[in-house]
């Protein structure tokens, strides 16, 4: 079969990209469309080089630098790729990209990372961080989220299958879009992270520091806490925040390459991780690292660590966003740390394998082809 895959945007190789990654691999002749593309260097080695399609967009000034500004642009955008020549047409959608036009004898088979959150259920919050709650800038950006949020589900009926990357993703597929959805989950190279079962005697933050990631919760929480040592790895917009709030039992070690966070991970006594996450590969990293995780108690966490009420647990959940759920959560694990084996941790890990991935989305891929097929007679 021919090929086409598309993904909304490159601009970062994130989660979503090595999602992404994972599908490219696995159909090595298929041609990448995307709407922008603006890799930083080195990055670019995830297209193997490939040659990218994009959409008018890229050539708009400003489009590679501030992507997101262009997002009322993204859907006439995406239908104007044509992909008609293609009989297998594979979306990596967390905006627009499941939104592609496709024809009755072409197979669209979207793999969803989230349906859009700031158009849905997060449409209030993406509106209070971006300081838009009232005025006649709030008022353009609410309608513009109300047409979003039409073209999104009229959009909804393209594909033919729709694969969720967590059941967490999969209840919000149900809600918004009214369709069910497989689930497969995003692949990890667990096999090329590092495995530690020595641990030293410090608490490991990582991620980006915006925030919804509330990695200035975490460290609130520990500023209340100095008998206990926190390492922070990561950047962004909060940082300044973080540094101003940051007591001396906090480290802050800024952005870390990865071999460096890996190292930092698989001697860290504990992740801990604050965020509400649709899948959160993080969380499966420490774990593949040997080191358990305490983790906000909603969205993909729950999916990814075994908790205290189950067999082998790898990690424990605080019910709240608040520092004193953290607090609470932190004497918790220290109290019992003994009963969170690193192998445990590791082997728990393997269930979200890039294997895992490759043969599971292999299998969907091939049982749909041939129940359309079965339908063309």
């Amino acid at each position: 079969m021919k090929v086409a895959i598309i993904h909304e945007w490159l601009v970062m190789r994130a989660g979503s990209e090595r999602v992404l990654e994972e599908i490219l691999t696995l159909f090595p002749d298929a041609d990448l469309f995307t709407l922008i593309c603006a890799l930083p260097p080195g990055q670019d080695a995830m297209l193997r080089g490939r040659k990218v399609t994009t959409s008018f967009l890229q050539r708009l000034p400003g489009s590679k630098t501030k992507h997101r500004m262009f997002m009322p642009l993204m859907p006439l955008a995406v239908e104007q790729f044509d992909l008609s020549g293609y009989d297998l047409v594979i979306s990596s959608s967390h905006a627009v990209a499941k939104g592609v036009i496709t024809g009755p004898n072409q197979i669209h088979i979207s793999y969803i990372h989230s349906p859009m959150r700031y158009a849905w259920d997060l449409q209030h919050t993406y509106l209070a961080e971006s300081g838009l709650t009232r005025g006649i800038r709030s008022w353009m950006a609410r309608v513009l989220l109300h047409y979003l949020r039409i073209w999104d589900m009229r959009t909804a009926a393209g594909p033919e299958l729709m694969i969720a990357n967590s059941a967490y993703i999969q209840k919000r597929i149900a809600k918004v879009y009214r369709r069910d959805s497989l689930v497969i989950f995003p692949p990890v190279d667990i096999e090329g992270l590092p495995y530690s079962a020595e641990k030293d005697d410090y608490f490991l933050a990582a991620s980006r520091m915006v925030p919804y990631k509330r990695m200035s919760l975490i460290v609130a929480a520990f500023a209340r806490m100095p008998d206990k040592k926190l390492v922070v790895v990561g950047d962004g917009p909060e940082m300044p925040l973080i540094r101003r709030i940051a007591t001396p039992n906090v480290e802050i070690t800024g952005y870390l390459d990865d071999d460096a966070l890996r190292a930092r991970m698989s001697r860290a006594k504990a992740y801990v991780f604050a965020a509400e996450e649709d899948f959160g590969i993080m969380p499966v990293e420490a774990q593949a690292c040997g080191t358990p995780v305490l983790a906000f108690g909603r969205g993909g966490a729950l999916e990814t660590v075994r908790g205290p009420d189950k067999d082998r647990p790898t990690g424990l959940f605080f019910d709240s966003q608040t520092e004193e759920a953290v607090i609470m959560a932190v004497r918790k694990f220290d109290a019992a740390a003994e009963v969170f084996s690193p192998e445990n941790c590791r082997d728990n890990a393997r269930f979200f394998s890039r294997a895992r991935f490759r043969e599971n989305f292999l299998a969907v891929v091939e049982q749909e082809r041939r129940r359309f097929a079965e339908m063309a007679g």
